[in-house]
């Protein structure tokens, strides 16, 4: 049977690149046959070191985004990372067999330390919990995007040396399952943009909450970068940021008429105004069933702490046997 196994970044309000990046990719192949294990990594957000208060909301705000969404919490385990405390156990298990060469080639390590964050111990660790994540549960295929590749090909390296060193401590099988990385077909990962054109992301503040509505949403939807072409221009429409989102919620039909028309110009074209009203629209009816969903969940927040503590169970139970073999394999059962 395959399991799969994926983080998820309890980073607070999702934007809309957190959405087509990561969140619907997610949703849609916990409808695959299979094991489907997604965990909020509130561990890892302690890198950043936020306030216990802002850090019990973002995880919270993160498990009733992705049930909104329409994660089943019957068919995929959503839980916190934290509890399953095995996990760490097994963190202490990968790193005594991983070598500071493995961790110090870690691209995320120099990319946040090179803008500034604060070269701790756990930072540079951060690969080594990661791969005790994948590998407690057995996982054998592990969705993400290209950036997070490396992440599963250290977990397979740790996961090799462990093995290497310990077998499974009997019969001289493998403790650890080798999981495999697998990318978002290109046309379900859509690349999301942010309100200016770069990239889209809070710490840029150009990034639009999945769940904006109303005058907020239309203020959003009104700072997307334009230009002060007059709309009778003829336009490429490759270089219109406005067709860009377009393209994220209309129907391929509808979305190829707003290029037409823009690139044909003329008294009939479009002007940006039309498009944002449109998208707003668009916008508007996509979340529409899931914002309501929210706002159930947030009325019933006993009703989140029962499916993350749910999951949690079926979770450690899974963590603790694989975490009972490697400390028979080291000699410690």
């Amino acid at each position: 049977m395959t399991t799969f196994l994926s983080g998820i970044q309890s980073t607070g309000l999702q934007h809309l690149g957190n959405y087509f990046g990561a969140i619907r990719h997610h949703i849609e192949l916990a409808r695959e046959d299979g094991e489907h294990f997604y965990f909020i990594a509130d561990y890892h957000a302690l890198t950043t070191t936020p306030k216990p208060e802002e850090l019990r909301e973002r995880v919270r705000e993160t498990a009733v985004t992705y049930l909104a969404l329409g994660l089943d919490a019957e068919k995929a385990c959503l839980f916190r990372q934290s509890d399953v405390p095995e996990v760490t156990e097994l963190t202490w298990l990968l790193s005594c067999v991983t070598g500071m060469g493995l961790l110090e080639r870690a691209h995320s390590y120099k990319d946040k330390t090179a803008k500034g964050a604060k070269p701790s111990v756990g930072l540079f660790t951060y690969p080594i919990l990661m791969a005790a994540d994948i590998l407690a549960y057995d996982s054998n295929v592990v969705p993400v995007g290209k950036d997070q590749i490396q992440h599963v090909e250290m977990a397979q390296d740790m996961a090799g040396h462990f093995n290497n060193v310990y077998g499974d401590g009997s019969e001289g099988g493998a403790v650890f399952q080798r999981p495999e990385a697998r990318m978002p077909k290109e046309a379900a990962h859509a690349k999301v943009l942010g309100l200016d054109g770069e990239k889209m992301s809070k710490s840029y503040g150009n990034d639009l909450w999945i769940f904006e509505t109303g005058k907020k949403l239309k203020k959003a939807i009104n700072r997307i970068a334009t230009d002060s072409r007059p709309p009778e221009e003829a336009k490429d429409p490759a270089g219109i940021l406005l067709l860009d989102f377009l393209k994220l919620f209309a129907e391929a039909g509808e979305s190829a008429e707003w290029c037409e028309r823009v690139q044909a110009g003329g008294a009939d074209a479009p002007g940006y105004g039309h498009i944002k009203v449109r998208l707003v629209e668009l916008i508007e009816e996509h979340f529409r069933e899931a914002r309501a969903r929210r706002d159930e969940l947030l009325r019933d927040p006993g009703e989140v702490d029962r499916q993350l503590a749910a999951g949690a169970l079926v979770a450690r139970a899974r963590a603790a046997a694989t975490r009972d073999r490697a400390l028979a394999a080291c000699g410690l059962r």
